[in-house]
């Protein structure tokens, strides 16, 4: 008989933590608001990055990520970044042998028939990121229904925070779904950043006692030497080739054709490959690099596929 998974928290240790920082940030964002999305994603992007971005001549993977946001607006963005409606999205494009099944999809928790829903699995939003509850047991479904963090999701807005178009597109609602587990635990986040179907390099984000860690990792399998420095702390061993790599290689190449950039998540065991989700931007473009000059190195590899409007002078 198979082990149950180990318990372990949505978030990882190490990631979204509150510093004094950070939260004169959140403050300032609120301050800011009312700005247009051009000055609003300038400063904000002076304040956490140090700099201004050159938004009209974009060379920076960042800076590119900023002018994606105000001049990219192809539709089927908003199904791509639909944590729900995307799945549809995985299983035409790639077979639904990749797809995590889905148990619910709304927006009143309350209606949930928690008879039908196997357990371990995953509640999280259609529309956000970094939120979520793994539920092992009926004790912490209970947790969950008591805690009713669902009110506070649904209010969660990206195209507002961060000026993401995409999610504008996007009905919030809640999403229950089959908990992926490998090795007894949470499997590692594989993900794959594409540029027109061609793979630059996959970001590993796992977990060691319960702290997160990232890291970076060219398509052989080479250790690349920059991070994120503001995201999780970096992992210096090397990790072992993942199994089904060249299977990895296949989905994340045929989903990301067609797109300029797309950030494609997947899950991997010793038996199975799952697309997590789909990204546009990461971190909103505001990541770090370290060492910097990986901003423009990456930013090299993406031909935009839009057009930025020539400003007045």
């Amino acid at each position: 008989m198979e082990n149950p998974p180990r318990k372990e928290t949505f978030v990882a240790g190490g990631y979204h933590e509150r510093t004094v920082k950070q939260m004169f940030h959140h403050l300032l964002w609120r301050l800011i608001s009312p700005l247009p999305d051009r000055p609003y994603l300038q400063l904000k992007y002076f304040v956490i990055k140090g700099q201004w971005p050159d938004i009209d001549n974009p060379k920076t993977f960042s800076e590119k990520v900023q002018a994606r946001k105000l001049y990219d607006r192809r539709e089927i963005y908003g199904r791509l970044v639909d944590k729900a409606a995307v799945k549809d999205f995985v299983a035409e494009t790639v077979g639904s042998a990749y797809v995590t099944p889905t148990y619910w999809v709304g927006t009143d928790i309350a209606t949930v028939d928690w008879s039908t829903i196997p357990l371990p699995a995953v509640v999280k939003p259609t529309h956000a990121s970094a939120q979520g509850v793994f539920l092992y047991g009926q004790d912490d479904v209970e947790r969950f229904r008591a805690e009713n963090s669902v009110a506070h999701w649904l209010t969660l807005d990206h195209a507002h925070y961060n000026r993401e178009w995409a999610y504008s597109r996007v009905k919030p609602q809640v999403l229950i779904e089959a908990m992926l587990h490998a090795d007894g635990g949470i499997p590692r986040d594989y993900r794959f950043f594409t540029f027109d179907g061609k793979v630059s390099h996959i970001e590993v984000n796992l977990r060691i006692d319960g702290t997160g860690y990232a890291c970076n990792y060219s398509p052989d399998w080479k250790k690349l030497p920059f991070y994120d420095p503001d995201y999780l702390p970096f992992y210096k061993p090397d990790l072992p080739r993942p199994e089904r790599l060249d299977e990895m290689m296949q989905v994340a190449q045929t989903i990301g054709r067609g797109f300029d950039f797309l950030r494609i998540d997947l899950y991997a065991s010793h038996d199975w490959v799952r697309v997590g989700e789909l990204t546009l931007y990461p971190g909103g473009g505001f990541e770090g690099f370290e060492p910097p000059d990986y901003d423009r190195i990456i930013g090299d590899k993406w031909v935009l596929g839009f057009d930025i409007p020539r400003r007045g002078r």
